[in-house]
């Protein structure tokens, strides 16, 4: 097996690896790495030259960084290729001492042997069809470029580093997805949206407390349709939780947040309803 830097001709490839693992990742979702880390991302190629493996990593300012995007072809699992993946991120993120990424109970067992810690639990949640009954009356307003940097001063404090490129990439795919609860200093909480291949996603979704939460998914999820929906939602709050089951989703299934080396920046995680994506955190 070879490994060489990931490049824009690549990305219908990394489409067809997540085509044969089911995730919902989009062209815009792939090309948005190679924009913000152009050299932060790993192909692994069979000897005619055909992708077979990929890994993509971030890096949040100063703080810590990201390794996402894990997946090899079906015909060619159970050969070590996962491992060298996540050792080829390792390489490029060696002089970074906090990483973090989101794992799967499976892909957990290998990352507790590189040294990773948990940190907490996430479920990805699904739903075909909405229980319209249980949204809460929302004060919810949608979200414009105007509060960006009320948006950046909460999230940092939240996800605990700087990700507005991440954010106004959110932004510019989906701005019907995107609202507030609160403007400017009084800015209590706020949600964005993105589409993807089976299902559009709600996340992130940041309140000061549930019951904004519940407003602000209530906001966006009038939006969606009958267009299934999936959020990953982190267990802080059991009346949150609850209060998505109600509205009629269930477990499609569970992640682990997980870091490697000292965990300075954790943010305020009771205050992240939904995460952006494992992908991203």
């Amino acid at each position: 097996m070879r490994f060489r830097k990931m490049e824009r001709k690549d990305v219908p490839s990394g489409l067809s690896l997540c085509r044969s693992a089911g995730w919902n990742q989009l062209s815009r979702d792939w090309e948005i790495f190679l924009t913000l880390e152009p050299e932060g991302s790993r192909v692994c190629v069979d000897d005619d030259g055909n992708v077979i493996g990929t890994v993509t990593t971030l890096r949040y300012s100063n703080h810590f960084s990201w390794i996402g995007m894990v997946l090899v072809d079906p015909a060619h699992q159970r050969k070590g290729i996962g491992l060298k993946l996540l050792e080829q991120a390792l390489q490029i993120l060696k002089d970074e001492d906090r990483v973090k990424l989101d794992a799967t109970p499976a892909g957990r067992q290998v990352y507790i042997k590189l040294g990773f810690q948990d940190e907490y639990r996430l479920s990805r949640m699904w739903a075909d069809s909405i229980n319209t009954e249980r949204f809460v009356a929302s004060t919810a307003t949608p979200l414009d470029y105007d509060d960006l940097d009320a948006v950046k001063l909460l999230d940092q404090k939240v996800f605990g580093a700087d990700r507005m490129p991440l954010l106004r990439w959110m932004m510019e795919g989906a701005p019907d997805l995107a609202f507030k609860v609160g403007k400017g200093e009084q800015l209590r909480g706020y949600c964005f949206g993105r589409p993807g291949y089976r299902f559009t996603q709600i996340g992130p979704v940041v309140a000061t407390n549930a019951e904004v939460a519940r407003e602000l998914v209530s906001a966006a999820l009038e939006r969606c349709g009958n267009i299934p929906v999936i959020l990953d939602i982190p267990y802080h709050d059991e009346s949150w939780s609850s209060w998505i089951h109600l509205l009629g989703f269930s477990e499609l299934r569970p992640f682990v947040r997980m870091h490697k080396g000292n965990n300075h920046w954790p943010g305020v995680p009771g205050n992240q309803y939904s995460i952006l994506g494992p992908e991203f955190g």
